[in-house]
């Protein structure tokens, strides 16, 4: 005996498709979306087939094993995220579906919201649907672009802003600051975080008619944003004084050009330390001026005098509050040929100043009088 038919296929109903709605198909987003919530990586990597793919947001490397997409989940779920569908595209296939759109979500952490673009592949297995394919990546159009930038156009930006300081104009000198700009200035205690505080503080500033020279100074650049760092130089126009500082200025590249987002000033720190002097030094001095009187030159004395020094003399009612009206007064004292002698002395001694105070006596020597 032979076969004379053999007839063999598969159970027909073993082979029907796993009935699923479109419904159905975006509601697995809220079964991974609670695996979330339980902060329990585990839960999460469960939710995924055997074979299971996850390429995430944050991170370069293909998850293509349960090891990798719970270690993936170690750290994302620190920021206690929770999901939203923003927009679904469903497509049901036999035995398989696919969810396809944008989500958003909170991170319950720190409160922030980080928008993607998502698809989920999902296949029947053992019963249940799973994961099978996961593929999460941020919005392109808000990724940042870097804008462009050399050393020397960073240098450059410096110009822009001491050609703002050259119109004296405080309001062109605060437009080259950013919205949220902060000024840390040289000769103010005040920080000065928003428009009206900076405008403020060149309102002052610019009487003195300042212009700037970078003497030195170090740069950086980043994603949108440059550092220049250094030491500059001031000289006052209305004065004629140089005053020397170390600057910082971070830019940020905002509204389409370059702004100053940090802006922070000091004087040199070792030009500001007290020059240390003696008692016997302070007292020394004296013979200085002393000396300057025996040369009988009333520019040789007035020239030991500060330039805003003050003179309050014996013999003249008239406060003597200049150059010229301190050497008018010797001119008359000197022809006394006065010499002094300082018979008690105290003496003071504070940060860059001191004070001897006390009796003196002179001896005239056209006269011979004490």
């Amino acid at each position: 005996w032979k076969i004379s038919q053999h007839h063999s296929s598969v159970m027909p109903e073993a082979s029907k498709p796993q009935a699923i709605t479109e419904a159905e198909v975006k509601n697995l987003f809220q079964l991974w979306n609670s695996a979330l919530a339980t902060e329990d990586p585990d839960a999460v990597a469960k939710r995924y087939s055997k074979e299971g793919v996850l390429l995430p947001t944050v991170s370069d490397i293909p998850r293509t094993d349960y090891a990798l997409i719970k270690d993936y989940f170690v750290g994302f779920l620190k920021k206690k995220p929770q999901g939203e569908i923003l927009e679904s595209h469903v497509t049901i296939g036999s035995n398989w579906c696919q969810d396809a759109g944008i989500y958003e979500f909170t991170m319950g952490a720190t409160g922030d919201k980080v928008k993607g673009r998502y698809s989920f592949v999902y296949v029947f297995e053992d019963g249940e649907w799973k994961i099978n394919h996961h593929h999460s990546s941020i919005m392109p159009e808000g990724i940042v672009t870097a804008e462009p930038i050399t050393k020397d156009e960073v240098r450059d930006l410096f110009q822009l802003w001491n050609g703002a300081l050259a119109t004296l104009d405080p309001k062109k000198v605060a437009d080259r600051y950013a919205k949220r700009g902060v000024l840390l200035p040289t000769v103010s205690d005040i920080p000065r975080t928003d428009y009206p505080g900076i405008e403020d503080y060149f309102t002052n500033f610019l009487k003195l008619k300042p212009q700037g020279e970078i003497e030195s100074g170090e740069i950086m650049i980043g994603t949108n944003w440059a550092q220049d760092a250094g030491i500059y130089e001031f000289t006052m126009g209305a004065t004629g004084a140089k005053v020397k500082g170390r600057y910082t200025f971070v830019y940020v590249f905002e509204d389409g050009e370059w702004k100053i987002s940090q802006h922070h000033s000091s004087v040199m720190p070792e030009a500001s330390k007290p020059q240390a002097i003696t008692e016997a030094e302070v007292k020394n001095l004296f013979q200085l001026w002393n000396s300057a009187l025996a040369t009988e030159d009333p520019d040789a004395v007035a020239k030991r005098y500060s330039k805003e020094g003050v003179l309050l003399p014996t013999v003249s009612d008239i406060p003597r509050t200049d150059y010229a009206l301190i050497k008018d007064y010797f001119v008359g004292f000197l022809k006394k040929k006065p010499q002094g002698e300082i018979l008690e002395s105290h003496v003071t001694i504070g940060s860059n100043w001191c004070q001897d105070a006390g009796i003196y006596e002179f001896t005239m020597g056209a006269t011979g009088d004490k």
